[in-house]
């Protein structure tokens, strides 16, 4: 296992493109850590140039606090997963698997190489397809062997690069599970990227959201969805989305399009002399007043409700809003930013499975004052982040990570 440390690590192209600009990060010795974002963030730069194979423009890079910029990729000992899985086709899954050991500077003998590959394919469920060829399994079970001949190198760190992308929906739910379980087994260091939210909380012990080459923040899953830092990280994690609505602020009252809400306590001096703000609410915030009785201190509304989406198990309705000009450029900007098909003027209702709300009708509506999120429309910052919380939040995530990572070395005797 491996510390692997960022410090202001840029990637500068010749024509003075910035693909990465000052990433600095800590990956912890066995942790799990996602690099996650939009096309075009930076996060496959940065994962290619952790393992080598983009040159670093400026900053370091140290494994176990040696630096390694100038070393070659075979020399860092990292192994690395691709999105195309990169087998031999020509090749069994027992060669596939084997392949990195019987290289010729290894000189690993026969008989470990054939121990190694075995305990892998146990490991991943594929010894009865050893003698077969790459083009006669399925996506998972290719992904599998790729995965396979990480293993048998016993590097120091695993990379995956976009690995589930190429499966459908039931085979990445699948694979999602079947990685974490490895990784909690093998309890080593693991950066992976994807631009899939649902896979990165459900995956990382810490998240590293990147926008246009910068890093946003990096912290657990738990706390981004709590407390994010901005607007692009609220509206990035989350599905469906955070609704933002825009907000006048008139004495100490938030003028949102379809009712009044008070202001937080804790940011009223903060907004005075201020015009208009955004407002963030998850769609599981709001709820049907018909369902649910509101709490004392409610914001209680009524909306038309647009569309509806039954899913058995959950209910979504989209009600349209009226938007201000005000911050309408910096509402576009984000959805465009968080590759959006066009913003729509509307916020997203999860309702409760039971709720009779149809489309077309008038639907009693309501949420806590606590639950918004006030963001600053120039800035993007997170106005109500309560940073006590957010570190109350991490550190119980890295106690978690580390009993975890206990836990795994004590199985495996390490």
């Amino acid at each position: 296992m491996a510390q692997i440390t960022l410090k202001n690590i840029c990637k500068e192209y010749g024509d003075g493109f910035k693909a990465v600009n000052d990433i600095s990060l800590d990956i912890a010795d066995g942790e799990f850590m996602i690099l996650v974002g939009p096309s075009g963030c930076g996060k496959s730069t940065t994962l290619r140039m952790v393992v080598g194979l983009e040159d670093i423009t400026s900053g370091d890079l140290e494994i176990d606090g040696r630096r390694v910029n100038d070393l070659a990729p075979k020399d860092r000992n990292l192994a690395m997963v691709f999105q195309n899985y990169a087998l031999y086709p020509h090749l069994s899954v027992r060669d596939n698997i084997a392949f990195p050991l019987r290289l010729g500077h290894n000189r690993i003998p026969e008989e470990e190489v054939d121990q190694r590959v075995r305990e892998a394919a146990e490991m991943l469920e594929l010894t009865e397809h050893l003698d077969r060829r790459p083009a006669n399994l399925s996506g998972g079970q290719r992904q599998r062997v790729a995965m396979g001949r990480a293993i048998v190198r016993d590097a120091d760190a695993f990379l995956f690069d976009e690995p589930l992308s190429n499966l459908d929906a039931k085979l990445r739910g699948q694979m999602r599970t079947e990685i974490a379980r490895l990784q909690r087994r093998l309890g080593i260091t693991t950066v992976y990227v994807t631009h899939d939210q649902t896979e990165a909380m459900t995956l990382g012990d810490r998240v590293a959201v990147m926008r246009k080459g910068v890093l946003q923040q990096c912290a657990s899953p738990r706390e981004l969805y709590e407390e994010p830092v901005n607007l692009f990280v609220a509206g990035f994690i989350g599905s469906p989305p955070m609704n933002f609505l825009p907000a006048r602020v008139r004495d100490d009252r938030l003028e949102l399009p379809m009712v009044s809400a008070p202001i937080p306590e804790g940011i009223r001096d903060e907004l005075k002399g201020t015009e208009v703000v955004v407002v963030g609410l998850r769609p599981e915030a709001i709820k049907d007043a018909e369902v649910r009785t509101p709490p004392a201190g409610a914001v209680v509304f009524s909306s038309t409700v647009d569309v509806t989406e039954w899913l058995g198990n959950e209910q979504y309705a989209y009600v349209p809003f009226a938007s201000d000009p005000a911050v309408q450029s910096t509402l576009e900007e984000l959805d465009r930013d968080l590759d959006g098909e066009g913003l729509r003027t509307q916020f997203i209702v999860n309702l409760d499975p039971s709720s009779h709300v149809l489309e077309g009708e008038e639907a009693s509506l309501f949420f806590l004052p606590e639950d918004m999120m006030v963001f600053d429309p120039e800035s993007g910052r997170n106005l109500t982040r309560d940073d006590q919380h957010a570190a109350q939040i991490a550190e119980r995530s890295e106690a978690a990570r580390r009993k975890a990572l206990e836990r795994s070395k004590a199985k495996t005797g390490s």
